[in-house]
């Protein structure tokens, strides 16, 4: 898929990412020298590296992992890691508190990208949401970038949740490796982005070797490290720089753009990186919510606002899932829907080794 050819022009080298997630084992011989020294918010702390549920040692090395002794080869290998624990539950709950701590830290320890691979559901009191909105304003106003997943509800009762639905944060809905969006991707006004979310290989909970897996959450990790490859390699361009050529460059959806489906697009990191494409613009203008004042209210995006909260029991109305149809290409060169960097078999692949591959669907 391009990989090799798009890291002789970055690597990811020089950013920092947060993982906001379970912990991340840095035992893991793909994972060593990757991952920083980090915090555990969690309720019963054991550490960052204390991760028994997986999601966030996964998350991880689909971003950094560096393919070593037959690990996951993650798409930014340059990129350093900074685990932020924050649980391993699904639901808020009174959390929001430890989530606007978990932000904070990230940000004074460097982090120019922060990967939240996880979407709440359910009950939010007003109190609450403002505190997750707070925790996102101050990740735009000190110049960096969330990304957050939309969920894998999309054909049950696709409920719209948090943090992917607040103003300033980047939603990211998963597709499958010939850019057709995802059956279970969540949908709606929160989706900003799309990157593969199905059949990339992780570690399975148990018994060892290998495990298919798939979800918005890989789908926000390739998009993060998307974003840090291009940071890396044009570390002069602001948050919104970076933002405004990855909407520039994606695989448009077919019919109106944004999308309720993949929002601005399929992100193309190699239309950047390899190709030149792109064109940075304004430093201080967020070019998926122009009107967005981080702190004060603001539309949630440029052309509609978020829709409420729904419980996550709440059946789809009928005919309201979604027709899966890929994406158009822009038609500009031999580039594919996904370009580089997200072929996921191919790039996101095991490094070697004699590893079973367990055909064992995990979706998180």
């Amino acid at each position: 898929m391009g990989a090799d050819q798009m890291w002789r022009t970055s690597t990811g080298k020089g950013v920092t990412v947060a993982v906001l997630d379970t912990g991340v084992d840095d035992s893991l011989p793909e994972l060593r020298d990757q991952v920083l020294d980090g915090r555990d918010f969690s309720s019963k702390p054991k550490g960052t590296s204390n991760d028994t549920d997986g999601h966030g040692t996964d998350m991880a090395a689909v971003i950094a992992g560096t393919g070593r002794s037959g690990g996951v080869q993650g798409l930014a290998p340059g990129v350093k890691v900074l685990p932020v624990k924050i649980g391993a539950g699904r639901e808020f709950g009174d959390s929001t508190p430890t989530f606007l701590k978990a932000i904070r830290y990230a940000l004074d320890r460097g982090a120019r990208i922060i990967n939240f691979s996880s979407n709440y559901t359910g009950y939010l009191s007003e109190s609450a949401r403002k505190r997750l909105q707070q925790g996102v304003d101050e990740v735009n106003s000190r110049g960096a970038l969330i990304f957050a997943g939309t969920g894998n509800d999309g054909d049950s009762s696709n409920p719209v949740g948090y943090p992917s639905s607040l103003p300033g944060a980047i939603g990211v809905a998963s597709v499958d490796q010939s850019g057709t969006v995802s059956k279970f991707s969540t949908h709606g006004s929160q989706v900003s982005l799309a990157a593969p979310g199905e059949g990339i290989p992780g570690h399975c909970k148990s018994g060892g070797g290998w495990c298919e897996q798939g979800g918005t959450s890989h789908a926000t990790a390739i998009t993060s490290a998307s974003a840090a490859l291009i940071w890396s390699a044009h570390p002069k361009w602001t948050a919104n720089q970076v933002l405004r050529v990855m909407m520039q460059t994606t695989s448009k959806p077919k019919g109106g753009v944004p999308s309720e489906y993949i929002g601005y697009g399929i992100i193309r990191p190699g239309q950047v990186l390899l190709d030149g494409k792109g064109d940075p613009g304004a430093a201080d203008v967020n070019p998926l919510f122009p009107k967005y004042e981080p702190g004060k209210a603001s539309a949630a995006s440029p052309s509609s606002p978020p829709k409420p909260v729904r419980s996550p029991t709440t059946p789809n109305a009928q005919g309201d899932t979604p027709a899966a149809s890929p994406a158009e290409g822009d038609g500009g060169d031999g580039n594919t829907l996904i370009y580089v960097g997200v072929g996921v078999a191919a790039v996101l692949a095991l490094g070697g080794g004699g590893l079973a591959w367990a055909r064992q669907r995990r979706r998180v």
